[in-house]
Order: C-alpha cells, then sequence, then structure tokens
C-alpha cells in the first residue's frame, strides 16, 4: 500500500499494528468505512488511505481528541499527503515545483524534508528546489511547507498549512490546559 497513501502516521516502536487499528477505527468514525491503513517497512510509521480529503480528516480527528482523548492511545502524528511518487532527484523536484506554483506572491514558505531508508541528500533536495521557487521564505513561521517524505522507493510530497500536520501528544496537552 505504500505506492497509494494519503496518511501519514507516526507510533511508538513496536505499536504499528495497534496504530493501524486505532487508525482504522478513527477514520471508520468520521465515517469511512472503507479505509485502508498498513505498515510500512519503517519501524513506528505506517500509512492510510482514506476517501476523505487527508486535511479534513484530520480537522475532524483534531476535533475527536478534544470530545475523547482516550480513543488515541498509539497514533502520535499524522501528516497528509497530496502526492505519491517514485523516488527519485527529479520526481521530488517537477512535484515540488508544481506543488509550489500554489503559493501566492503573499505567502512566504519552508521546504521541510523527513527522509527514511534512502542516500538522497535533504540538503540536496531544498538546494534544487528552493533557488526555482520566488517566493519568500521563513524558516520559523512559514504560511505553508513544502513537505516531502522519503520512505526508501517512494515519496510523499504535500503543500500544507503548519496547523495541517497532527501532533496527538499536543493536542491532548493544549485541551487540557483550555478547560
Amino acid at each position: 500500500m505504500l505506492d497509494n497513501f494519503n496518511l501519514l502516521i507516526s507510533t511508538s516502536r513496536r505499536n504499528e499494528r495497534n496504530a493501524c487499528s486505532e487508525m482504522w477505527y478513527l477514520l471508520g468514525e468520521l465515517g469511512d468505512k472503507a479505509a485502508k491503513v498498513d505498515i510500512t517497512p519503517i519501524s513506528g510509521l505506517i500509512v492510510a488511505n482514506t476517501s476523505l480529503d487527508p486535511i479534513v480528516a484530520i480537522d475532524k480527528l483534531r476535533e475527536n481528541i478534544k470530545e475523547k482523548p482516550w480513543e488515541f492511545r498509539y497514533i502520535l502524528k499524522i501528516m497528509p499527503i497530496q502526492k505519491i511518487i517514485q523516488t527519485s532527484e527529479d520526481n521530488i523536484k517537477k512535484v515540488a515545483l508544481n506543488l509550489a506554483k500554489k503559493i501566492s506572491d503573499q505567502e512566504s514558505y519552508k521546504i521541510a524534508v523527513r527522509k527514511r531508508s534512502t542516500d538522497l541528500s535533504s540538503t540536496d533536495i531544498i538546494d534544487m528546489i528552493a533557488p526555482k521557487i520566488k517566493r519568500k521564505v521563513d524558516l520559523d513561521n512559514p504560511d505553508l511547507i513544502l513537505q516531502i517524505e522519503i520512505i526508501g522507493d517512494m515519496s510523499g510530497t504535500s503543500l500544507i498549512k503548519p496547523n495541517n500536520v497532527l501532533s496527538v501528544n499536543i493536542e491532548k496537552r493544549n485541551s487540557r490546559m483550555a478547560k
């Protein structure tokens, strides 16, 4: 399933199966009864394919954490993925530059690369993409993040807002502090 997913989920090592069951259940609660969830060859990393818009699903899951935090036991972080490609510098560059066209003149961005099971260099990837994007770079507080997730032979890319990534522990902490 590594060639067809739109959510990338992290969990603690050796809890991948439990996180898969949890994610499948949570997506079912949101109305996607046909969601597919699977482990990856990378310890602590699972993927899901949902029929829901992945960013909308994350927003709904964030609300669920506030209402029912006990349902999130194994999932640590959820990242939306918009495009899956075969890992190569050319493919990554092409897709990243295509996504970057959606960055308006007024928006700032940063490129974030997370790589697993690859010899590609994060710096090389950023250096081949960033000079071609004629927008303001803001590494501390960008409007958008051009996220590149490399998982061996496959890579997922997204152009997302910083709050489109769901960190379960941070959300739980914030909801406790709000009470």
